[in-house]
C-alpha cells in the first residue's frame, strides 16, 4: 500500500468501505429478531401446558394448570418474594467467592507448574463428586444457616471459573508475551496489560456457566437442611404435593438464572466492546 494511502483517513483508505454505525431502529429490530424465536418458543411450551391441563391427560395433583400456578405466583407473591431472596442473595455471594478464589486460583496455576501439577487433579477430583452427597457434612459441619448453601455454590461455581480462566491466560499469543518482555515490561505490568485482557473473553464465557450453577448449588443446600429459600419451599409442597407451588417455586428458581445469566452477559457487553463476538459490522473489506 502506497505512503498517501497509509496517510487517509479510515474512510478513503484503499480496500475499507466504512458503515454508519447501526441506528436505535436497527438495534431494536436486530434484538427482536434475536428474540422472538425463544420467546415463541416458551409460548408454545406454555400451550402444550395448556391444552394438557385442559384435557386432563394428567391428573391435576401431577401437573398444575398455567392459571393454578399463576394463581400462587400472584397469590403468594409475598411468601415467595420472601424466600426468592434469601435464594438469590446466597447464589451471589456464592458465585462472587467462586469468582475470586477461582480467578486467584488459577492465575497462581497458570504462573507456577508446581501448583498446577499439584492442584489440578484435586480440583478435578472435586468436581466430580456429586456435592448432594456431600451436602449433609455441610449441614453437620457448619449448621442449618446460610453457610452451607453459599459453600456448596461455591464449589459448584468455583470449577468453570478456574478452567476458563486458566485458559485465557494461556491463550495469550507467545508474540506478544515476547515483544512486552523486549520493550522492558515487567511480569505484573505484562499481565495487567495483555495476559488479563485477553483472558477476559474467556473468562465470561465460565461466568455464564458459574453463576446458574451457583443457582443450583444454593438450592441443593437448601434441600438438604434450611427453613427458608425456594429449595426450602420446592421441598415443602413436595410434601404436601402442593404441585401448584411446586411449579411456582421452579419457575420462580429458573427466573433467577436467567436475570443472572443476562446480567453477566450485559457486564461482557460493556466491558469487553473490543472483542469480536461484540463488533458491529462497521467495516467492510472489499479485497
Amino acid at each position: 500500500m502506497s505512503q498517501s494511502a497509509l496517510t487517509k483517513s479510515p474512510p478513503e483508505v484503499e480496500g475499507v468501505v466504512r458503515r454508519a454505525g447501526p441506528s436505535a431502529g436497527e438495534r431494536f429490530a436486530r434484538a427482536a429478531e434475536r428474540s422472538w424465536r425463544p420467546v415463541a418458543l416458551l409460548l408454545a411450551c406454555f400451550a402444550v401446558w395448556w391444552v394438557i391441563s385442559a384435557a386432563e391427560l394428567v391428573k391435576p395433583y401431577l401437573m398444575p394448570s398455567p392459571g393454578a400456578t399463576l394463581d400462587v405466583l400472584t397469590g403468594k407473591a409475598g411468601y415467595l418474594w420472601q424466600h426468592t431472596w434469601v435464594t438469590t442473595y446466597e447464589t451471589l455471594l456464592g458465585f462472587l467467592i467462586a469468582v475470586a478464589v477461582g480467578v486467584l486460583a488459577a492465575v497462581v496455576m497458570v504462573y507456577s507448574a508446581t501448583v498446577e501439577r499439584t492442584l489440578y487433579p484435586i480440583l478435578l477430583f472435586a468436581q466430580v463428586v456429586p456435592k448432594i452427597a456431600i451436602a449433609p457434612l455441610f449441614v453437620v459441619w457448619l449448621g442449618f444457616g446460610i453457610e452451607p448453601k453459599i459453600l456448596i455454590a461455591v464449589l459448584i461455581a468455583f470449577f468453570p471459573v478456574v478452567i476458563s480462566m486458566v485458559t485465557g491466560l494461556k491463550a495469550v499469543d507467545p508474540e506478544m508475551l515476547q515483544l512486552s518482555a523486549t520493550m522492558g515490561a515487567g511480569p505484573w505490568q505484562t499481565f495487567l496489560k495483555i495476559r488479563f485482557p485477553a483472558s477476559l473473553p474467556h473468562l465470561f464465557s465460565g461466568l455464564k456457566v458459574a453463576v446458574t450453577l451457583a443457582v443450583t448449588g444454593a438450592v441443593v443446600g437448601e434441600f438438604v437442611g434450611a427453613n427458608e429459600g425456594l429449595g426450602y419451599v420446592i421441598l415443602q409442597a413436595n410434601g404436601n404435593l402442593d404441585t401448584p407451588m411446586l411449579f411456582a417455586g421452579l419457575l420462580v428458581m429458573s427466573l433467577i438464572g436467567v436475570v443472572l445469566f443476562v446480567a453477566v452477559e450485559i457486564a461482557e457487553m460493556l466491558l469487553l466492546p473490543w472483542h469480536a463476538s461484540r463488533r458491529d459490522a462497521s467495516a467492510t473489506t472489499t479485497y
